[in-house]
C-alpha cells in the first residue's frame, strides 16, 4: 500500500536528490522555471488509431480548435504526433505524416503556440522544424546524432525518452524492472553527452512510462512500475535536466470514462515525485489539480513567512 511509510524509505535513501537543482531555459517565447513552477503539455493526435478519442483531430481545423482550447485550458506545450505508439497501430510512412503535421504546426505557430512534434523520423522532424516546431519530442534513438544536429540547426529542444529499441514501435520485453534510475540514468548520461557535443543544451529526460513493452501491458505490473517511476523521478535531477512524464490510464483499474480520474492521480504521483512537466489528454482536469496543489505553501515560502 502507498503511504507516507513508503515515501520515507525512498527518502532516508535517496532524499539528497530533491535539493539538486535542474536547469531553467527558455523555448520559443516561454521562459521555463522549473524550480519553481510545473508545467502541462497537452495532446493532439493526428492519427486515427490513438485510442483517446477526444485528443484525435481529423483535419487541420479540427486540431486548430483543440490547440485553442488546451491552450485556454492551461498547457504551456501542445505536443502532436501522427503515428500512434500503441502495439496494433497502423505504421505512418513519412509523407503521410508530413502531410498530417505540417499545416497543423504551420498554423499553431503561426498563432504563436509552442509546438511539439513526436516522431523518431529525422526526415518528420527536420520538415516540422523547418515550419517553426520548438520542440522535438523524439520517440527512438537508433538516429539519435542525425536528429540531434537537425534540432540544433532550428534551435529546437529536445524531450529525450527512454525507449529499449530502436524506436517506439520497436521494443520487445522491459529488461530490468527492479530498481529503473540507475539504468535510466546510465542510458540518459550517455545520451545527453551526444547531444551536447552536436550543439543542444535545452531537454527534458522522459522515463517512457507510455510505452508497451510485451511484459508491460496493461496490468498491474505496469501500474506498479509506472507508480514506482513516478515517486523516484527526483533522482534523476542529477543529470541536471528537467524531466517530463505522460500520464497514464490503466485501464484494468480506471475502466471505461473513469481513465479521466486516473491522469488526475496519476498526475499527483507525478508531481510529488519531481516531474517538472506532465503531458496529459486532460489539461483542464489537470490545471485544477496543479492549482490545488500548488496552495500549499513550499519550504521555502514558509521560512519567509
Amino acid at each position: 500500500m502507498l503511504d507516507f511509510r513508503v515515501i520515507r524509505r525512498l527518502l532516508e535513501q535517496y532524499g539528497h536528490a530533491l535539493d539538486v537543482p535542474v536547469r531553467d531555459f527558455v523555448v520559443g517565447h516561454q521562459s521555463f522555471h522549473f524550480g519553481a513552477n510545473r508545467y502541462l503539455t497537452g495532446v493532439i493526435n493526428l492519427s486515427p488509431d490513438s485510442w483517446y478519442a477526444e485528443s484525435v483531430c481529423h483535419t487541420t481545423e479540427a486540431a486548430v480548435l483543440r490547440a485553442k482550447q488546451l491552450r485556454e485550458d492551461g498547457a504551456h506545450l501542445i505536443d502532436i504526433g501522427a503515428e500512434s505508439s500503441l502495439p496494433s497501430a497502423e505504421r505512418v510512412e513519412v509523407p503521410q505524416q508530413l502531410d498530417r503535421l505540417l499545416p497543423v504546426v504551420r498554423r499553431l505557430v503561426a498563432m504563436g503556440m509552442l509546438v511539439s512534434v513526436e516522431s523518431y523520423h529525422p526526415e518528420v522532424l527536420d520538415a516540422c522544424g523547418t515550419e517553426g516546431a520548438h520542440v522535438f519530442n523524439v520517440t527512438g534513438m537508433a538516429d539519435a546524432d542525425v536528429i540531434f544536429e537537425i534540432a540544433a540547426a532550428h534551435h529546437a529542444a529536445v524531450i529525450l525518452c527512454h525507449v529499449q529499441g530502436e524506436n517506439v514501435r520497436e521494443v520487445s520485453a522491459l529488461q530490468n524492472i527492479g530498481d529503473v534510475i540507475p539504468q535510466l540514468l546510465t542510458y540518459f548520461s550517455k545520451l545527453i553527452v551526444r547531444m551536447e557535443q552536436k550543439g543542444v543544451d535545452r531537454a527534458f529526460i522522459d522515463p517512457g512510462l507510455g510505452f508497451y513493452y510485451q511484459n508491460l501491458t496493461d496490468g498491474e505490473e505496469r501500474v506498479r512500475y509506472q507508480i514506482d517511476t513516478f515517486l523516484q523521478t527526483f533522482r534523476l535531477a542529477e543529470l541536471g535536466y528537467p524531466t517530463f512524464n505522460i500520464v497514464p490510464h490503466a485501464p484494468n483499474i480506471f475502466i471505461d470514462d473513469e481513465r479521466r480520474e486516473a491522469e488526475s492521480f496519476f498526475s499527483v504521483l507525478a508531481w510529488l515525485g519531481g516531474t517538472h512537466m506532465v503531458r496529459t489528454h486532460e489539461v483542464r482536469r489537470l490545471s485544477r489539480v496543479l492549482k490545488a496543489m500548488g496552495l500549499y505553501p513550499s519550504e521555502e515560502q514558509t521560512r519567509e513567512d
